[in-house]
């Protein structure tokens, strides 16, 4: 006679992380407070998934951006564990859960609630770059053709989101909100050395101001943080030189 042994009992493959949040409402008080929220969370989601359901399930006034969830839009970057990284693609099993996850809105730039900051001079900055393909003459009658070799020229910095990760651990940003920070200048560089392009020059005078590439001071905060993988000072650097040498 046969016997069947009992189905084991299931396991829980969650795991119980206090996410230690910064939370800031002008319209209720002026000061700051942390506040803490344990989540029942599979180590394997993301930072983003958390505060969704603390969002949804514990408390609704919760505030922070986010669009896509899938990295691509950049609109959910926040400050995790003191590092820049987007709420979407930073995962509970890469953090220390033993201890409380802090999440906290980029520094910077002009906290408006909770998570959410005033991302206008990110973006005024990157329009003052004049970020767009400018050319003169009559509109061309075939596609603007470009060699392999030029395009892999500013090939890393196409991959910019404007997520303001990188500018929003740039130590000069933090104390002088004037700079147009390392966002923006990538954003430039990408225009710069593009070979269809014939604005570069105006570019280099923008950047050549005193609030410009020579406020860089190479610490390498920027590379490390963007989600992107693009390596931004280095971009600084070639900026640096062609502003020097008018080489674009």
């Amino acid at each position: 006679m046969s016997t069947v042994a009992p189905a084991p009992a299931p396991t829980s493959d969650l795991l119980a992380v206090t996410f230690r949040i910064r939370r800031f409402n002008p319209e209720v008080s002026a000061a700051v407070a942390w506040h803490d929220f344990r989540v029942e969370i599979d180590p394997k989601e993301r930072v983003l998934d958390a505060l969704h359901k603390i969002k949804w399930e514990v408390d609704g006034t919760l505030t922070f951006r986010r669009s896509c969830a899938h990295g691509i839009c950049g609109s959910d970057a926040v400050r995790i564990n003191g590092r820049n990284r987007l709420a979407c693609k930073t995962l509970v099993k890469d953090l220390d859960a033993t201890r409380p996850v802090t999440v906290e809105p980029i520094k910077g730039l002009t906290v408006l609630k909770d998570l959410v900051v005033d991302m206008e001079p990110f973006f005024q900055s990157y329009r003052d770059m004049l970020p767009f393909l400018i050319t003169t003459g009559n509109e061309p009658t075939r596609e603007r053709l470009q060699s392999p070799a030029d395009r892999a020229r500013f090939d890393d910095t196409t991959k910019c989101i404007l997520c303001a990760a990188c500018t929003g651990s740039c130590p000069v940003f933090w104390n002088d909100g004037q700079y147009f920070g390392p966002a923006a200048i990538v954003n430039a560089h990408r225009f710069i050395f593009d070979s269809r392009d014939e604005a570069g020059e105006r570019r280099l005078d923008i950047l050549n101001d005193r609030e410009g590439v020579w406020r860089c001071r190479t610490v390498f905060n920027c590379t490390d943080s963007c989600p992107r993988g693009i390596q931004v000072t280095q971009a600084i650097q070639e900026v640096k030189r062609a502003v020097i040498t008018r080489r674009l």
